[in-house]
């Protein structure tokens, strides 16, 4: 079986898409595993597929896989890809393009400089519903983790996220404490670890770490969910730029209901063809 491919990242979060519009594509947690070793296969954060659409109100719908096979609801960066791809590959030429997801509809804007912005949709801060369980939703919830009590924000940008503040993301102890938060029995879904320090009310230095895949150069849904609980503790303003290690992204949030919006780049490495 030949299988034809697309490399893309956003800021170093890189992914490998495949087109399931015309034909099915026979998927499997054996197969994405396969694609995204960096040795064996192409090599990538997370597997993106581009599918016909479920809903009669979107144009597309929207898989991700991280690298270890496992499904998960939304992904930030890969979703601006997704814009990108979908324009280069001929399957549309709107500049809004409203997609459906796993966790819920998304609209994607190709921006005239080459940006995308995307409408995250609200946070989502019930307990029940990141999932987190906690007796009661708080803005802060204390987490013990391998012998310490860490205090953190929890929420849902369509997928789990802890926060915790740090002095220094440079020097934060990410490989030791993400693996240990992502497991931790009160994620039953396991979750993806941001580590937040506050330059100013407009600026935040970020590392995430996600689930199922570790540390990666940059996370979308991470810097909205770090943004989301920096405004919520009353540290951030309604616009912020979140430094990661692969890039700057512009995240504005002006509470309550409102949606969460993430602008940044998004890149064609190379196509290529798989042989299987």
């Amino acid at each position: 079986m030949k299988l034809k491919f697309t490399k893309m990242h956003g800021l170093g979060n890189d992914f490998v898409v495949l087109d399931s519009t015309r034909e099915p594509l026979p998927l499997s947690a054996e197969l994405v595993r396969e694609l995204s070793h960096r040795r064996f296969g192409i090599g990538c954060d997370q597997l993106l597929v581009v599918e016909p659409p479920r809903d009669p109100t979107t144009d597309f719908y929207y898989r991700i896989f991280n690298a270890d096979g496992a499904e998960v609801e939304q992904c930030g960066n890969g979703a601006r890809c997704f814009a990108r791809f979908v324009r280069e590959q001929g399957l549309t030429d709107k500049d809004e393009i409203p997609v459906g997801t796993a966790a819920g509809p998304i609209r994607l804007y190709c921006e005239h400089d080459g940006q995308v912005r995307v409408n995250m949709g609200a946070p989502i801060l019930e307990p029940a519903r990141i999932p987190f369980l906690v007796p009661a939703q708080c803005l802060r919830y204390d987490l013990t983790v391998a012998g310490e009590t860490l205090t953190i924000g929890a929420v849902s940008m369509g997928n789990p996220h802890a926060v915790l503040q740090v002095p220094d993301a440079e020097c934060a102890p990410v490989a030791m404490l993400g693996p240990n938060i992502e497991h931790h029995a009160r994620f039953p879904a396991r979750v993806n670890v941001g580590f937040m320090q506050v330059i100013g009310p407009e600026h935040i230095r970020l590392r995430v770490y996600e689930r199922g895949s570790g540390e990666t150069l940059a996370c979308g849904t991470g810097a909205c969910a770090a943004v989301v609980v920096g405004r919520l503790w009353d540290i951030l303003g309604e616009r912020v730029r979140v430094s990661l290690p692969g890039g700057d992204l512009v995240i504005q949030w002006l509470g309550g209901s409102e949606p969460v919006w993430m602008t940044g780049p998004a890149t064609t490495v190379y196509q290529g063809e798989l042989e299987r």
